[in-house]
């Protein structure tokens, strides 16, 4: 058990978590920056965590929910406040209902993680500060005490378990729900680096092509928020298929670590989906998460029966030649 106290303090307002790791500060860093990683240990073991946005950046956000062994689901939020990498990061901490809203009948905490260098690893410290005695034994008699030492028991496994996260470069597509998928790739180059490759069109016209044989011959990127874009792409001499392109409009945009489209493809009447994209710097690279959200399971399905993840990958790793 990495947790070394949880301390309890009516006068201060707050509840500190005390938990030692024997991994670099850098390593525990990216466990809770990466969203495939602290989903497997945020919630409660009876509860596990899906993340359906986790910025990492000042004034971003997360979105996520536990899931019961009923299958009951309970959503929280996170805004990011500041950021300093691999030292602390605050964020507001509440409740929400499950269309996202802000639930205001729980209380939002203001909370630090601390991440120090240990004689053995690494230290981490989670306060959490309350607005009242009565939100913080609200809380308390909630279970929050008893449900982050069992979450934080999960955490040592993700630490050790390098291979499968902390350097998996290939694509990944992880479905999320129903109507949401979430295609995680591991870049390397820094967060500035792939960012630019994302909004310069001629870059992006020699990296994002899918499969050998295809060419990007429009890139139209908006350049503020409610803007359209529109790529369209065509097969090269002797390759088999006819030209296709999608168009969209930003939904919103926090230079270097998140963005959201919608998306549709020209000329046909299947529905648009709604595409978030985070940046998250890590210490191998950048860590690119793209949640997808369809209008429903079958379209889900029927995009991804296309070869879209292998697809993704080859211009990724393209990227990666460029870089």
């Amino acid at each position: 058990m990495p947790v070394t106290s949880v301390l309890k303090d009516s006068e201060t307002l707050t509840l500190t978590v005390h938990a030692n790791f024997p991994v670099p500060v850098s390593r525990l860093w990216d466990a809770y920056l990466d969203p495939r990683q602290i989903e497997k240990f945020w919630g409660p073991v009876e509860y596990p965590a899906t993340f359906t946005r986790h910025d990492g950046a000042v004034g971003g956000r997360s979105n996520y929910y536990m899931t019961s062994p009923e299958g009951e689901q309970f959503h929280g939020y996170w805004i990011w406040n500041e950021v300093v990498e691999h030292k602390f990061f605050e964020v507001t901490d509440g409740f929400a209902h499950s269309d996202g809203s802000v639930n205001e009948d729980l209380p939002a905490t203001r909370t630090v993680f601390s991440f120090d260098p240990h004689e053995e690893g690494s230290k981490l410290t989670i306060t959490a500060n309350f607005d009242s005695a009565e939100e913080l034994e609200q809380v308390v008699a909630m279970g929050m005490i008893d449900g982050t030492r069992s979450a934080m028991s999960q955490i040592e496994q993700v630490l050790i378990d390098l291979r499968n996260y902390a350097q998996t470069f290939a694509t990944e597509a992880q479905l999320l729900s129903d109507t949401q998928v979430r295609v995680s790739r591991l870049i390397r180059g820094t967060q500035e680096q792939v960012w630019h490759a994302h909004h310069d069109p001629e870059l992006m016209k020699r990296w994002l092509l899918g499969p050998d044989g295809w060419q990007m011959t429009e890139c139209i990127l908006p350049k503020e928020v409610g803007d359209s874009n529109r790529y369209w792409w065509e097969p090269n001499s002797g390759v088999e298929g006819q030209g296709f392109g999608f168009a969209g409009v930003c939904l919103s945009s926090t230079p270097r670590s998140f963005e959201s489209f919608t998306e549709q493809m020209i000329d046909t009447d299947y529905p648009a989906t709604v595409n978030e994209t985070t940046f998250t710097p890590v210490q191998s690279g950048t860590l690119l998460s793209l949640v997808i959200t369809y209008p429903d399971a079958q379209t889900r399905d029927m995009v991804l029966a296309t070869g879209m993840t292998e697809g993704m990958e080859a211009s990724y790793a393209r990227l990666e030649s460029l870089l």
